[in-house]
């Protein structure tokens, strides 16, 4: 079965914890054995990721460089490099049985896209509010509200291609494992004359990852991430878990915009474009939720 599995920034890297490389490779093996129990099975992955908490890092270091910051899409180039080439090497390290390859890809979308002057993706560490007001007034920041905590937010354009799609196409079909659309890709949009160039924006990854999954024609879509399923009510004392859901069942329910809400979208996408499933759930669980034992399953 070729699986589309996308690891969340969160997962890679946990909420609260420090920003190293220490624990970005931690975390990176973490992730590493959780997919190698998939590989094991014999199933085909294309390997999606966030890189929230990495590119803001970034864009931080950036900033405070004499030169002056480096726009957003060649950060996310810089962290989907990163992150690939620990997610590559620590799985090479368990399953060195399989080819594995990294590929920056860009994605395209729209310039005239809403979300440019409406920013919602939160990147970078968290801040108490106060801090985050005087950065934002600092650095021309937009922020919001990320929990009990307060986070730069940014464009999160909805992504149209995977320019990249057929040559990540023929590394599946030549048995390769690829680590691609990193941070959601790169954001790239089409001059009048036809030629690419990068935007200050962040994809969505998920919304990424499921189109990239309807392109490559993807057996299941696999969401992944620090919660172990959907919760209707999350955070209160009435919290349900779903399981098995409908693809237009969650249609008008309100969840989060910058976190569960684009995982429920792409999963009901994905489901509705090709009638077949998608699964959101705890990193940790991933063969169990592939065997329909944990996290929550979308179906037609």
């Amino acid at each position: 079965m070729l699986i589309v599995a996308a690891l969340g920034g969160n997962a890679l890297l946990r909420r609260g914890e420090p920003m190293t490389a220490e624990n970005q490779r931690k975390n990176v093996k973490r992730a590493a054995s959780a997919l190698a129990a998939l590989i094991d099975e014999g199933h085909s992955l294309v390997i999606t990721h966030g890189n929230g908490p990495q590119v803001g890092l970034l864009a931080l270091q950036s900033a405070a460089s004499p030169g002056g910051a480096f726009p957003l899409d060649v950060l996310g180039a810089e962290s989907a490099g990163m992150i690939g080439y620990m997610i590559e090497q620590e799985l090479a390290n368990l399953a060195s049985h399989r080819l594995y390859a990294t590929l920056l890809t860009q994605v395209k979308v729209d310039p005239y896209d809403p979300a440019f002057s409406s920013p919602t993706k939160p990147i970078g560490p968290v801040y108490d509010e106060a801090t985050a007001r005087h950065l934002a007034a600092e650095r021309g920041w937009c922020i919001a509200p990320d929990g009990d905590k307060w986070r730069r937010v940014v464009p999160s354009p909805r992504p149209i291609e995977i320019l990249e799609a057929s040559v990540i196409s023929f590394l599946v079909d030549h048995g390769v494992i690829v680590v691609c659309t990193g941070g959601g890709g790169v954001p790239v949009v089409a001059r009048d004359d036809g030629a690419m160039v990068g935007v200050e924006a962040v994809i969505d990854k998920d919304l990424a990852s499921s189109l990239l999954a309807r392109q490559l024609k993807a057996d299941m879509l696999l969401m992944l991430t620090d919660v172990d399923a959907v919760y209707v009510g999350y955070g209160t004392p009435d919290a349900r878990a779903l399981r098995n859901v409908g693809a237009t069942e969650l249609s008008g329910k309100d969840f989060p915009a910058g976190s569960m809400g684009p995982k429920i979208g792409a999963a009901i996408e994905f489901v509705q474009a090709t009638g077949n499933p998608s699964a959101i759930g705890r990193l940790e669980d991933a063969a169990e939720i592939v065997k329909r034992r944990q996290g929550t399953w979308f179906e037609p």
